[in-house]
């Protein structure tokens, strides 16, 4: 066994270690006190295996991209690569949410008590909702809103209301946008990372992107669309510093930006992922201005309307302090949340993230380094979401539009059909014993 390798399997049983670990010690906690509120610690799941009719699918869909995926990603055109990648990603998260059923893998994902569509019928007059939409988070106020609608700026929300409006409505087609939105976000990857650092990289990380473990959250929770927004935003920065009609593209990634702190609050962590962009790319100072230019459109016509943003926020630290988020113990998701995140990105990504390292610190100027940097950048912002204490548990879900750009360092990987048969075993493990909570 050569040396790389050691270290790589290395790498993978000390991140399967801590999934044991927050698993064994999260369960002690959860059976003495119930403090963690999940089931099956550090994931929001109940134990329940199971098979159903996304099984067979799931089983070719994974068969095909680990025998395929590596030689296809290298030899087909660039565009139709894009196209393949987003295609075989929705297959990958169909099959996957669909092994629960339409009914419990999809079409009620998003009408539980505390989501989004709870709240649909209450915006009939839209600019008045938007006005009073701070006097119901706390959960004092009169009709105060679900936790997710409470949790989010007004956006998330706006987006299924918007779909209901145009006869789109119930949870089926709310399930079946965020699976199509969301599946976007790996074509997005590949955009910034080819534009960033080099085709070569980003076609071998596309087959890990289309097959990655995420993909049992994406379909159904509405973060996966919120991750595909954000990486839109970050691909089209990626665009407009490298020349590539740097206004549309700038002033489109300003919108996008704009748009995504108004779908999360914890999304304005994706500064960090722009500022790495903005340091690999050119130093004109024209993109830039049109991206605040696209970026205050947004939050102007919110606030025109009467969202105060910074004071919705200030009472959602309130409202999350007032229900499970004042009860978990930080000093157990302070650590779990990254077991969480191991099981979304797999074991590849792991060895991947320690392989981009040892490029960024040897090749600080080189090409390889520049996806390593974008990799840095997303963990950074998990790092300071973590430490902040607003991401106490189900970070399986929440960080998945951070987790999407630790993939990327599958790039590194030497042995990539074997990377990608761990991750699809995972995946398929993961959702075949557990029913999760999304």
């Amino acid at each position: 066994m050569n040396r790389d390798l050691r270290h790589d399997l290395s790498a993978a049983a000390a991140a399967a270690l801590l999934v044991v670990t927050a698993a064994v010690v999260g369960t002690v906690i959860q059976d003495r006190d119930g403090t963690l509120h999940v089931d099956w610690p550090p994931l929001l799941a109940d134990w329940a295996p199971h098979v159903g009719p996304g099984t067979p699918a799931a089983l070719a869909v994974a068969a095909a991209v680990v025998a395929y995926g590596p030689s296809t990603a290298a030899r087909l055109g660039w565009r139709v690569l894009l196209l393949a990648t987003w295609v075989t990603g929705m297959a990958w998260t169909w099959s996957l949410a669909l092994v629960d059923g339409w009914h419990r893998g999809i079409a009620v994902q998003l009408t539980t008590p505390h989501e989004y569509l709870r709240a649909v019928d209450r915006f009939r007059d839209i600019p008045a909702t938007l006005r009073d939409f701070s006097d119901h988070i706390l959960l004092q106020s009169p009709d105060n809103w679900p936790a997710h609608v409470a949790g989010h700026p007004p956006g998330a929300t706006l987006t299924f209301v918007v779909l209901d409006r145009i006869g789109l409505g119930g949870g089926g087609w709310a399930g079946t946008w965020c699976i199509t939105v969301g599946t976007t976000a790996a074509v997005a990857v590949l955009v910034a990372v080819r534009a960033l650092a080099d085709e070569r990289l980003a076609r071998r990380a596309a087959p890990f992107l289309a097959l990655a473990p995420a993909a049992v959250w994406v379909g159904t929770s509405a973060d996966g669309y919120f991750a595909a927004v954000a990486a839109w935003a970050v691909a089209l920065l990626a665009l407009a510093v490298t020349g590539h009609r740097p206004a549309v593209t700038a002033l489109t990634s300003g919108l996008l930006f704009g748009w995504t702190v108004h779908l999360s609050y914890g999304l304005t962590l994706f500064a960090v992922i722009g500022a790495v962009v903005l340091l690999l790319g050119s130093r004109r100072a024209r993109p830039l201005l049109f991206l605040t230019a696209g970026f205050l459109v947004v939050p102007v016509a919110f606030a025109a309307v009467g969202f105060d943003w910074w004071e919705a926020y200030r009472l959602l630290v309130t409202r999350y302090h007032q229900g499970v988020g004042g009860v978990r113990p930080y000093g157990y998701w302070v650590w779990a949340n990254f077991a969480c995140t191991v099981v979304v990105v797999g074991p590849a990504t792991v060895v991947g993230l320690r392989r981009a390292g040892v490029a960024l610190v040897r090749r600080a100027e080189s090409a390889r380094a520049r996806p390593a940097l974008l990799v840095l950048g997303a963990l950074v912002a998990m790092l300071v979401a973590d430490l902040s204490g607003m991401s106490k548990a189900e970070t399986e879900r929440i960080w998945l539009p951070f987790a999407l750009w630790l993939l990327p360092a599958c790039a590194f990987l030497s042995g990539p059909r074997g990377w990608l048969a761990a991750q699809a075993v995972l995946a398929l493990l993961v959702n075949h014993l557990l029913l999760t909570g999304w």
